[in-house]
């Protein structure tokens, strides 16, 4: 049974597009935990442009389940995280002009760099998980480093057209299998929703859905603590679905 992690970072997206105090991700958080979220997930960018170094400093004296901070490897949010120590770090890429993240990582070309990265965080008790797409190299890539566990790029998925979605979620299916194979562990998000979440959800060995857009814009309607006891519903529960012919739960 898979466990949700609802990303926040659109709550920050809110205030930061008026540069002012509200709304404030850190009792959202609260509210998620309260909805049944088994984890909050926050990724400060380079460019802070929405969750801020206060929000990870308060998350982390306030959450109560897990959290989970994505960054870049740099050199400025590695030490952070090895200052805040949160729960797990999911290194991912980032550019700057994307308006979200756009693909996995590349740990093949950037193994040296990634490897030294994981280690300096595993070292200091944090686990470490690799943002990539479901794709052989990668994920040998990824257990080379030494990271425990990937979070697999589920975006190709949650774009693809109906009759290509099959297609795609054969790929996650293969990768979560390989990861597993490898000693890895297994998380998967992007783009991920209420619509398309339970064949991911019901993948074997998928241990963690991270979630955010679709449960922010689903809170708009219902309310964030009901947005995520929906989702995780979903996660937890998911059932048999004939388009992809796969026995769910």
């Amino acid at each position: 049974m898979a466990s949700l992690g609802v990303n926040i970072d659109h709550i920050a997206n809110v205030r930061q597009a008026r540069r002012t105090v509200e709304p404030d991700p850190v009792p959202f958080a609260m509210l998620a935990e309260l909805g049944g979220a088994d984890g909050i997930t926050v990724h400060l960018r380079e460019d802070r442009r929405h969750i801020q170094d206060r929000d990870v400093t308060l998350l982390r004296e306030t959450v109560r389940s897990r959290l989970n901070l994505e960054m870049a490897a740099t050199e400025e949010m590695l030490s952070i995280a090895l200052k805040l120590g949160p729960d797990m770090v999911t290194l991912v890429p980032e550019r700057r002009e994307e308006v979200t993240t756009e693909g996995g990582l590349d740990v093949v070309s950037q193994l040296e760099k990634m490897t030294s990265s994981v280690h300096r965080l595993q070292d200091a008790g944090i686990p470490v998980s690799l943002f990539v797409d479901p794709d052989e190299r990668q994920l040998q890539a990824c257990q080379r480093s030494g990271a425990r566990w990937v979070e697999l790029h589920t975006g190709a998925y949650a774009e693809a057209s109906w009759s290509a979605q099959p297609q795609e979620l054969a790929r996650l299916i293969e990768g979560c299998c390989m990861a597993r194979q490898l000693g890895l562990r297994v998380n998967s998000g992007h783009g991920l929703t209420y619509q398309n979440v339970e064949p991911v959800a019901a993948i074997e060995g998928m241990e963690e859905l991270n979630i955010g857009h679709s449960i922010v814009a689903r809170a708009l309607a219902v309310g964030l603590q009901q947005a995520v006891r929906e989702m995780k519903a979903l996660v937890q529960n998911p059932r048999l679905d004939p388009l992809f012919g796969q026995v769910s739960g």
